[in-house]
């Protein structure tokens, strides 16, 4: 049975003239993500796959979790996870063949809208929250295992 962990991104800042995609983590959202990787490498230490938003504050997020666990799998840098809607991402995940425990880094309201098309439960992610979803085959259904807001 696939394990799905779906992660907001860490906080992001709100630079004036800087466009919604190119926003970077501000302070608190650059000590947010290492204690998302401490979490991760502690709680869901065999993450084989990760699909993370182009945006910028995904992409940092995943450069900082990703140095705490060690060694980390490569990620793939996914348009669907931006914008596109659960059933973009759904779709994603539907075309991974052997993964075993998928992490998805991206945003709201997305990532809530997943998490309750998988579970019919639809728990609040806000920043540096994660989902752990134990799903049936194929990514069809799951049952939400636990939400955790990370705190350093």
């Amino acid at each position: 049975m696939p394990r799905l962990v779906i992660l907001r991104h860490a906080k992001s800042a709100w630079p004036e003239g800087v466009p919604d995609y190119r926003r970077p983590l501000a302070d608190r959202g650059r000590v947010e993500a290492p204690a998302v990787g401490k979490w991760l490498a502690k709680h869901v230490p065999d993450i084989d796959t990760v699909l993370v938003s182009p945006a910028t504050r995904t992409r940092q997020t995943w450069e900082l979790v990703s140095a705490e666990l060690g060694e980390a799998p490569e990620a793939r840098f996914e348009e669907q996870l931006y914008g596109e809607g659960a059933d973009a991402i759904l779709a994603l995940l539907r075309s991974l063949d052997a993964a075993k425990t998928v992490l998805v880094v991206g945003h709201n309201p997305d990532l809530e809208l997943l998490v309750a098309a998988l579970t019919g439960e639809q728990p609040v992610l806000k920043t540096s929250t994660l989902s752990v979803v134990d799903c049936a085959g194929g990514f069809k259904s799951g049952k939400l295992v636990r939400t955790e807001k990370i705190r350093p």
